[in-house]
């Protein structure tokens, strides 16, 4: 399938870029594509939640009031879970949340995430452009040319391109990532994916391994 390729003045170039269908026209497994989105999810957790049980609070152990007579239920420590300021019950322990995707998997997940912003019409080649200094207003006024500056976007650029990728830093609806960066949480987190004319080649080659 071919794509126009657009200037950073939201206008045609006149030249056209071959995708691969192998990676923006196959039909999309859903399947994988949560597995992946929930590993980066995942993977993103610290683990360090902690809650103090019955064992590890700090107080009196001496019965606080006598076995029987009282009306109540005996109660023998201050420590007990159903006392204010007692330990908590099964509470939470730090914990490891990281879990292995075969690379397999992640790529077809990327493919998949891919062909349903093809399928939706939110993919845009876009010529390769640097500015000459990091500035935010630069890479707003690229937003408004494409007529995207209202919805989220990804930028997928080279390297080299260090002056956008800072331009774009600043903005909550904007992000910038280079192909080695590119998961399949970001991709579908955005509502249009740019990618440059530069770095298709090897993105298409990243995922057809």
């Amino acid at each position: 399938m071919k794509v126009s390729v657009l200037d950073i003045q939201g206008k045609e170039t006149g030249r056209e870029v071959e995708l691969s269908e192998s990676v923006f026209g196959i039909e999309p497994n859903d399947h994988v594509i949560y597995l992946d989105v929930k590993q980066h999810l995942a993977n993103k957790r610290q683990g360090t939640h902690k809650a103090k049980e019955r064992a590890e609070i700090v107080g009196s152990t001496r019965k606080i009031k006598k076995q029987k007579g009282t009306g109540t239920a005996r109660a023998g420590s201050i420590k007990s879970p159903i006392f204010k300021g007692g330990g908590r019950v099964f509470g939470p322990r730090p914990r490891d949340y990281h879990f292995k995707l075969n690379k397999k998997m992640k790529r077809l997940a990327r493919r998949s995430a891919l062909s349903q912003k093809m399928k939706s019409e939110a993919l845009i080649i876009v010529e390769d452009f640097n500015f000459d200094k990091p500035r935010t207003k630069d890479y707003l006024n690229v937003l408004d040319n494409l007529n995207i500056r209202s919805k989220k976007s990804l930028l997928v650029l080279d390297e080299s391109n260090k002056n956008v990728y800072l331009s774009s830093r600043n903005l909550k609806t904007a992000k910038a990532v280079t192909v080695s960066e590119l998961n399949t949480y970001n991709i579908l987190n955005s509502n249009v994916l740019l990618i440059s004319e530069g770095k298709l080649e090897e993105l298409q080659n990243n995922l057809n391994k």
